[in-house]
């Protein structure tokens, strides 16, 4: 029989990256109990097999807990590497030429082959070449179809196969590499629940993703990318939730222009009411330390006052010494942050305006009518999880009980901030869906006798999409002693 499991108490959700340092079974409990509501599954290290094993032992898990569970797999994307060198790395001097070619040849200190054609057409004179995360800096001085003269700007020490970002120009790259096609076969064969796309450039990428996907699982597109941001809601109208990929975006851009990307990021996210997860390097520190730096509980705390919906852990909780540590105290920001008596209003500083449609009006007045009434809880049933998304965009002040038949809806809404999801039957008359979502608030510890809760669904029942009812019922206490029968 499942143990029961208390609905987390904050808003915001964790994202924890499973890796040789927490993919056993006993480890991802800890992380789940130490306040993981999601799990990230990192294609761009480790085999499929080692992957099918962490996918199985998250849904062992989900299975043992009797809660939905959602998995994110991360596709590797097109990233772009140099190639070998004679002595495995070269030193390059500030000032000196260096030539990228073609040639398979190992490179020396004059040059390095870049098995990158699609570059060579698409780099212009003057452009940036940032190596090995922004620490060696090229300038473009001639581009030609099988050579790029360039000028060591920043110098240092450059070794075999180290990435490639290219900042200035969008590369005529496929958003999905053939290893991405492979892994999206594997993750979506595996019934995972989101899908992460990197290096997101233009709307024409998700929509090939999407494509592929054929509603298989959630769509989420990485900004990572200058390119992206320019056409980021165009991204966002095709995606189902956006994350705020610090790593290479924060070495494409000067690193003082992240955080107000970041804030845009979100922002335009949380308009248009898509999830917004914010990683990378939020607890880096903890990869080797136990405790964070102040910075970084600071830079996590911020995230959480915008809005996010998530946030993310990476090397810290997937190859990091302190897994569980990290998670942990991921989770006592978040309630630090939530408990803020200011926190309700920096929340709302983004304006959410609604629709014009009835979903929207009434996903707005269920959040207003929540305070009015001192309700205890927002509950809404839903097929296809657009009410939860849309009364989620509203960061209501109460809980959101989200009611749905569908396990896949339930696992998708994992990423959703404020949400606690419960796949249940189905109801088919108004007043069972009353005294469905009384015993459903009692049995989850969500409200208690006396309380006031909002109801939301749409009629007919079952039909996605037609959110049009909200109801405000007081809830009596023996509502789960009137019912016998399994819900």
């Amino acid at each position: 029989m499942a143990q029961f499991v208390e609905p987390r108490s904050r808003k915001v959700r964790i994202l924890a990256t499973l890796g040789p340092a927490s993919r056993s079974p006993e480890m991802v409990e800890r992380l789940f109990r130490a306040g993981a509501d999601a799990f990230r599954v990192n294609m761009s290290h480790g085999a499929q097999a080692d992957h099918a094993k962490t996918i199985e032992t998250i849904r062992a898990l989900e299975k043992s807990l009797g809660r939905p569970t959602t998995i994110l797999v991360d596709l590797q994307g097109p990233k772009l590497r140099v190639g070998t060198f004679a002595d495995g790395m070269a030193m390059l001097k500030t000032g000196q030429d260096f030539v990228l070619d073609r040639d398979p040849t190992p490179g020396d200190a004059k040059r390095v082959c870049l098995p990158h054609r699609e570059l060579f057409v698409a780099l212009e004179d003057g452009s940036r070449l940032l190596l090995d995360d922004g620490k060696l800096v090229l300038r473009v001085l001639k581009a030609g179809h099988d050579r790029i003269e360039t000028k060591v700007e920043v110098g240092g020490v450059l070794s075999n196969n180290k990435g490639l970002n290219v900042p200035d120009v969008v590369v005529p790259l496929a958003a999905l590499t053939e290893k991405d096609r492979s892994d999206l076969a594997f993750a979506l064969d595996h019934d995972i629940d989101w899908v992460a796309l990197s290096f997101v450039q233009r709307p024409e990428d998700v929509a090939e993703a999407r494509r592929l996907i054929q509603g298989r699982a959630a769509l989420l597109a990485k900004i990572e990318k200058p390119a992206a941001l320019e056409r980021l809601e165009s991204i966002l109208e095709i995606a189902d939730a956006v994350m705020v990929a610090r790593g290479d975006l924060g070495v494409e851009l000067p690193p003082q222009d992240v955080p107000p990307m970041q804030k845009r990021i979100v922002e335009c996210a949380r308009r248009m009411g898509r999830p917004v997860v914010v990683a990378t390097q939020m607890l880096e520190s903890m990869i080797k330390s136990p405790t964070p730096t102040r910075a970084e509980v600071s830079d996590v705390a911020t995230a959480i006052y915008d809005g996010a919906d998530a946030v993310m852990l990476s090397a810290e909780s997937a190859a990091g010494d302190w897994p569980e540590e990290s998670v942990a105290m991921m989770n006592s920001i978040a309630n630090a942050v939530e408990r803020d008596p200011g926190y309700a209003a920096r929340v709302h500083f983004t304006e959410t305006r609604p629709d014009p449609t009835t979903a929207d009006a009434l996903a707005e007045a269920a959040g207003a009518i929540a305070k009015t009434v001192s309700a205890a809880a927002i509950i809404c049933f839903t097929s296809s999880g657009s009410t939860a998304r849309r009364v989620a965009r509203e960061r209501p002040s109460v809980p959101l009980l989200v009611l749905t038949p569908k396990l896949e809806t339930a696992r998708r809404l994992g990423l959703l901030w404020g949400v606690h999801a419960v796949r249940t039957k189905d109801v088919a008359s108004f007043e069972e869906m009353i005294a469905k979502s009384k015993r459903m608030a009692l049995r989850h510890n969500i409200a208690k006798a006396g309380d006031r809760v909002i109801i939301m669904a749409g009629v007919p029942f079952g039909t996605p999409g037609s959110t049009n009812v909200l109801h405000v019922a007081r809830i009596v206490g023996d509502e789960l002693k009137r019912h016998t029968s399994a819900d």
